[in-house]
C-alpha cells in the first residue's frame, strides 16, 4: 500500500511559477515510477510527465514539454513538478500516482495509487 500526498499548489499570474511536491509513505517508494497527471474543470484526467523509479527517464506530454520539469528525491519519498511559463491552459487540480506498469501511459486506469490532488490557478 502506497499513501501519496500532494502540496505545494495555490494560486499564480500567467507567466509564474510553482513547484509541486508529492511525498509518499508506505513501503518501497524508490521502486516505483511516479507519474503527474492534471483535471481541469469538465475535462478529462491528463497526462503531465512521469519519471522511472531511478530518476534517469522522464517522459512529458507535448502540452509542457520545455515548461514542466519532474524530478524526485527518494531519500525523501518525493517527488517534484517544477512548472514554469504557466498559462491559464495550465489551471487544473494536479494528481501525483503510482502507475501499474507504463510510466508514460495517459490512461487514469493503468495507476494504482493516487493522492487527493492540488489545485494551481492561473490566471491571465
Amino acid at each position: 500500500q502506497v499513501q501519496l500526498v500532494e502540496s505545494g499548489g495555490g494560486w499564480v499570474q500567467a507567466g509564474g511559477s510553482l513547484r509541486l511536491s508529492c511525498t509518499a509513505s508506505g513501503r518501497s517508494f524508490s521502486r516505483y515510477a511516479m507519474v503527474w497527471l492534471r483535471q481541469a474543470p469538465g475535462k478529462q484526467r491528463e497526462y503531465v510527465a512521469g519519471i522511472r523509479w531511478s530518476g534517469g527517464s522522464t517522459f512529458y506530454a507535448d502540452s509542457v514539454k520545455g515548461r514542466f520539469t519532474i524530478s524526485r528525491d527518494n531519500a525523501k519519498n518525493t517527488v517534484y513538478l517544477q512548472m514554469t511559463s504557466l498559462t491559464p491552459g495550465d489551471t487544473a487540480v494536479y494528481y501525483c500516482a503510482v502507475p501499474k506498469s507504463d510510466y508514460r501511459s495517459p490512461l487514469a486506469g493503468d495507476y494504482d495509487y493516487w493522492g487527493q490532488g492540488t489545485q494551481v490557478t492561473v490566471s491571465s
